[in-house]
């Protein structure tokens, strides 16, 4: 461990609270979120908190959502590199180094991604001095390459029947086997379970202070690796009546009915039952329509004149114009729909999230637009109608009831089995005890970071 060292970066405390930084370090990276992106303080600005020290999120107003309830959205694009994706990314790597598995300048970084992640750790990567390889499927967004590319990763792209997860897990194996490369899988590291539930779960929980309730009624999150999702696990430990609602493409229903396909949601639905999923607290499956979600990213991002007319404010319309990803307005449906599903009515808060922002999504706004024939106004004032304020209660499955979950961890166990890992371990995963222990490692990392960091 003598000749091990850790990047200069935050604790789990200090990127939910940033007031528990070191005030000189928080005020160098203040000064770096506007000017200089690879300057290495940034680490610091991986927090959902603003300048102010306040969540940044959003309520959207009901003549968007059309419901009563609040629908709450954590915003993902002010964090470094323009996704929360960055958290768990630097959570897994400065894990690894305090464990004195990887040491920058030495060992190569590399991860099975479909787009954010693999942006964040490259973006680490630049700012920890770490070789980095993202691994991913080639349909991913070309923005989405480019920033990898843009941060100096390498991006080794997928092609054919090779362009899954499954490969990508496979292929980031294969490569282990060189002792230099340090595979940082976020579908199987606990560092992305602790940093959202720490991180994001209490963000959430901060962020309905003073709105309606004051209590989260619903906590919504489409299941990409299966991080996001892990604040709902300290949701409910501050609010029990709370329900956890897993979204997925209804194009690809791995979780509702073990289906697979191919679909427009960057990010999510990646064919599989993740392993850092806590599959225990997952209450609801929704489904929502890909092209819904395209369709209403447009909206949100040219249709300012349309939800102004609607009765939107100005402010809240500008706000939403880069705010929003497809796989955030995926997030936001299936918030909508777990509103009506639980007769939510004024005061109730749903919670959701989105991921990143308009910047890695133009090439999928021209893709639309080639597809349809006209998008006016007029187009986009039914398609605000159609998608949002008619969103119905269909394809909702319910997985409180006893046995349920069943299904679940049976393929949590086909789709991990091949990978080396054991029954018994997959078995131990089914006790909330399991994952309260990888929880309070939080605490323990803490210590260390302070510790080595100096």
């Amino acid at each position: 461990m003598a000749e091990s060292k850790i990047p200069y970066g935050p604790t789990y405390r200090e990127m939910l609270d940033p007031v528990e930084m070191p005030k000189n370090v928080r005020e160098r990276a203040l000064q770096a979120a506007g000017g200089n992106e690879l300057d290495p303080v940034n680490l610091f600005n991986i927090t959902w908190k603003d300048q102010a020290g306040q969540v940044r999120s959003l309520v959207l107003p009901p003549e968007i959502t059309g419901v009563d309830a609040n629908i709450v959205v954590l915003l993902g694009v002010g964090f470094p590199s323009g996704s929360h994706k960055v958290g768990p990314a630097y959570a897994i790597l400065m894990e690894g180094c305090v464990d004195g598995e990887i040491i920058p300048g030495r060992h190569t970084i590399m991860a099975p991604s479909t787009g954010n992640f693999g942006i964040g750790l490259a973006y680490v990567g630049a700012l920890t001095g770490c070789r980095t390889v993202v691994i991913m499927p080639e349909g991913a967004s070309r923005e989405r390459h480019q920033r990898i590319k843009k941060y100096g990763a390498e991006l080794e792209l997928l092609s054919g029947e090779q362009a899954n997860l499954f490969y990508a897990l496979q292929r980031t194996r294969d490569l282990k086997k060189d002792p230099v490369n340090r595979p940082l899988s976020q579908f199987e590291l606990f560092a992305n379970y602790r940093f959202h539930r720490y991180v994001t779960g209490n963000s959430a929980i901060e962020a309905v202070r003073g709105t309606g309730n004051g209590r989260i009624a619903c906590f919504v999150s489409a299941p990409g690796s299966g991080g996001t999702i892990a604040a709902g696990d300290e949701v409910k430990k501050a609010f029990p009546e709370a329900r956890v609602a897993a979204v997925e493409p209804y194009e690809c229903p791995t979780l509702a009915v073990g289906g697979r396909g191919l679909h427009r949601v960057e990010g999510i639905g990646d064919e599989i039952v993740t392993l850092v999923h806590n599959l225990i607290n997952t209450d609801f499956v929704v489904l929502v329509c890909d092209e819904d979600c395209v369709r209403g990213l447009k909206v949100f991002r040219d249709g300012a004149a349309v939800l102004e007319k609607r009765g939107v404010a100005a402010e809240t319309a500008g706000r939403m114009r880069d705010a929003f990803g497809v796989s955030g307005v995926c997030n936001l449906l299936g918030a909508i729909k777990m509103a009506k599903y639980l007769r939510l009515g004024p005061g109730d808060n749903v919670v959701t999230v989105a991921t990143d922002g308009i910047d890695r999504y133009h090439s999928v706004i021209g893709e639309l637009e080639k597809r349809c024939l006209e998008i006016n106004h007029s187009v986009m004032d039914r398609w605000l109608n159609d998608i949002f304020s008619r969103a119905g209660e269909d394809h909702i499955y319910d997985f409180r009831r006893p046995g349920a979950k069943q299904t679940l961890f049976e393929q949590k166990e086909k789709d991990w089995l091949p990978f080396g890992y054991t029954r018994e371990y997959l078995e131990e995963m089914k006790s909330q005890e399991f994952w309260d222990h990888e929880y309070s490692l939080v605490t323990d990392y803490d210590q260390k970071i302070k510790t080595m960091r100096g």
